[in-house]
């Protein structure tokens, strides 16, 4: 059996590229919020999307900016659409799931951009979240791991378990999504059963995703990182799987790469662009904890000018305590035991 893990990277599933998008009806720019990384390559990940999005409608504006690590900063992108003379904003989350950064530090950012540009309306559309495009992309990358060139023992999809890596939030709606992807990508599979894991935060972590995933004697073991882009956190998984496949070389084990600027990607981007134009954003807050935490009288509105998922009556201190990362230096992993991170859970800023 193999003693070194087979790692794809993304340009092993690069799909046929999309022909442009007719212009929509507004030149209104589109402002990318990326989540920043201290990983270089990460960020130029997060340039190069915007760019490939760019390109497919050059008809206005896309701006990427960074919510925190890199530059541009939320500030600065909107400084740069009001240099233009600007008026109307979109603004999207290049975010996979409603955790806090999406809630509330994105939101939190477009008030204070607000503040310094009156005049400015902002239009804030969804996440990627949970979408059909997102599955049958998987489904897809599943698919080609099937071959000789990634599966070189033949081993059967029923001999095999899918490990799949969350990044891991302080929002337990969140995490519960990343629970739910994973179940419906199992689902009809033929996969012997499918373990969710987090690399930071919440629990259970990598190690302990592939000891549970190992406890059901596979012969292979497929690691799916839920991640956009590489950066510090997508590196830390790749070196974790290079560990247990040396600590444990009887089952074989195959790495599926982080999504990058794939063409569904592209597309559900654009149905959230449209969105924004159409004031048609819409959320499940019902189990988010500000909500929760604000009471049954916090308002939800979804109203076409601020698109918000949330109205902005609850504690507004940007507290870095619910990351994982330190901006002048290595991650630092706040919550090291299960036991740490339920006494934060539930609590808001």
């Amino acid at each position: 059996m193999a003693t070194a893990p087979i790692i794809t990277i993304p340009e092993d599933f690069a799909p046929a590229p999309l022909d442009p998008w007719d212009p929509l009806p507004s030149r209104r720019p589109l402002l990318l919020v990326g989540h920043g990384s201290r990983d270089t390559e990460g960020r130029d990940r997060l340039l190069e999307f915007a760019a490939t999005y760019q390109a497919l409608d050059t008809s206005r504006p896309v701006i990427p900016c960074f919510l925190e690590l890199s530059e541009p900063t939320i500030q600065e992108g909107v400084d740069r659409c009001v240099e233009r003379g600007f008026t109307d904003i979109s603004v999207l989350p290049v975010l996979l799931f409603a955790a806090r950064h999406n809630k509330f530090d994105v939101t939190q950012a477009l008030d204070r951009a607000r503040q310094r540009h009156p005049q400015v309306r902002f239009h804030y559309g969804r996440h990627f979240g949970i979408t059909p495009e997102i599955i049958r992309l998987w489904q897809e990358r599943l698919e080609i791991l099937d071959n000789p060139q990634f599966n070189p023992h033949g081993i059967a999809r029923e001999d095999t378990v899918l490990l799949f890596v969350g990044r891991g939030a302080s929002d337990p709606d969140a995490n519960g999504d990343v629970y739910k992807l994973a179940r419906i990508l199992w689902e009809g599979s033929r996969y012997k059963t499918v373990e969710i894991c987090f690399i930071g935060i919440t629990h259970p972590r990598l190690e302990e995703g592939f000891r549970r995933a190992r406890l059901y004697d596979p012969k292979r073991i497929i690691v799916l990182p839920y991640f956009l882009f590489t950066g510090v956190l997508v590196k830390k998984i790749i070196d974790i799987t290079r560990q247990q496949q040396a600590a444990h070389p009887s089952v074989a084990v195959a790495y599926l790469p982080e999504m990058g600027h794939h063409s569904r990607l592209m597309q559900i981007l654009r149905d959230r662009e449209v969105e924004t134009h159409l004031g048609q954003v819409q959320m499940n807050c019902e189990m988010c904890k500000f909500r929760l935490a604000a009471g049954p009288s916090h308002g939800h509105a979804h109203d076409p000018v601020h698109s918000h998922s949330h109205t902005h009556d609850h504690p507004h201190g940007h507290d870095h305590h619910s990351h994982d990362h330190h901006h002048h230096g290595d991650p630092v992993d706040l919550f090291p035991k299960p036991e740490d991170y339920h006494q934060r859970a539930w609590q808001v800023p």
